[in-house]
């Protein structure tokens, strides 16, 4: 019984720096660049982009507000796709889990 106590223990830490650790992971924010800084995009940790820049001498003669609207639109495209693909991860992970009780609090 001492073996499953410590066993338990060990598994509440263990929790506990994944979910620290995953906080620090939300907190990062990386930054790309393209075409020679035409294209700028940043994300963070988990992937989902906090913003994006296109140089005007990408649309010509467009306005600020085109090259604004496609910015939106790409930042919202991505997003879309990236949700979907969560899911199908999820369904995936769960299927692969198959009907194992894992204790309250843990997920994979």
């Amino acid at each position: 019984m001492k073996d499953l106590m410590g066993l338990m223990k060990q598994a509440k830490e263990m929790q506990k720096k994944m979910e620290a650790a995953q906080a620090e992971v939300a907190d990062i924010v990386v930054e790309g660049r393209s075409g020679g800084g035409l294209v700028t995009l940043s994300l963070t940790g988990e992937g989902n982009i906090k913003s994006l820049r296109l140089d005007a001498s990408l649309f010509g003669s467009a306005e600020q507000g085109d090259i604004e609207m496609a910015e939106d639109l790409i930042i919202a495209a991505y997003q879309d796709a990236k949700s979907k693909a969560d899911e199908k991860k999820a369904e995936t992970m769960k299927d692969a889990m198959g009907d194992i009780p894992l204790p309250p609090g843990l997920k994979l």
